[in-house]
């Protein structure tokens, strides 16, 4: 039998920003809780009452890493170098029989091209390739027989080097994420191996999704 507790639960939860707020006591209880009276009533199928909610919203322990543990703390404070590359181009083809063989003869265009930014992830429906703009035309050539899903000119990437077991810290990239939501930035893809993470943005935002980054370390 669901409670109002759960009900709480299950909103906050669906509410990172809410929740957060909550966690650092700058929200108002007793308006909180009128505000929830309907949502609330309507799950339970019942009147309930705000005096009811407040009580389960003091109640509420959110999740440690929201609430700034010493973990999370010395993690940010330790993120790497942060690195911008432009003049990127995403590729966005259907997977194939033939496309593993194309993207051999990539490889080796760029064997000796230390200095280009590649990158490309396999899905299970489509693949991804994201690679210096300098080389769209031959991209372009050599994967002419696939299916293009998609190509976008004009975006930049940014590289954030993380510190090592950043793999066993809950609520890492929540962090990046909700510093580029609260500043507008819309990310085009994101890219993540075990200890870098990158996002990449059009060219628009790079200069406001850096300043956001740059907060989070700081």
């Amino acid at each position: 039998m669901r409670t109002v507790s759960n009900c709480v639960e299950d909103i906050l939860i669906s509410q990172p920003y809410l929740e957060e707020a909550l966690s650092r006591n700058i929200i108002n209880f007793s308006a909180l809780a009128i505000e929830l009276t309907k949502p609330i009533s309507e799950m339970l199928k019942k009147e309930v009452k705000p005096g009811a909610i407040m009580m389960a919203l003091r109640r509420y322990n959110p999740p440690v890493t929201l609430s700034n543990s010493v973990k999370m703390k010395r993690m940010l404070q330790n993120l790497g170098d942060i690195t911008v590359r432009s003049n990127l181009t995403d590729f966005t083809v259907k997977n194939s029989n033939t496309l593993i063989h194309n993207h051999a003869k990539v490889l080796e265009k760029i064997d000796d091209e230390s200095k280009l930014f590649y990158t490309f992830t396999r899905g299970i429906h489509e693949s991804n390739m994201i690679i210096s703009s300098s080389l769209k035309d031959f991209i372009t050539t050599q994967l002419q027989h696939e299916t293009f899903l998609g190509v976008q000119d004009n975006l930049s990437a940014i590289t954030i080097n993380l510190p090592q077991d950043n793999s066993k810290i809950a609520g890492l990239y929540y962090h990046f994420f909700k510093r580029l939501a609260w500043e507008g930035v819309v990310l085009y893809e994101v890219i993540s191996t075990t200890n870098e993470f990158t996002i990449l943005v059009e060219d628009e935002y790079v200069d406001k999704a850096f300043t956001a980054i740059k907060r989070v370390k700081n």
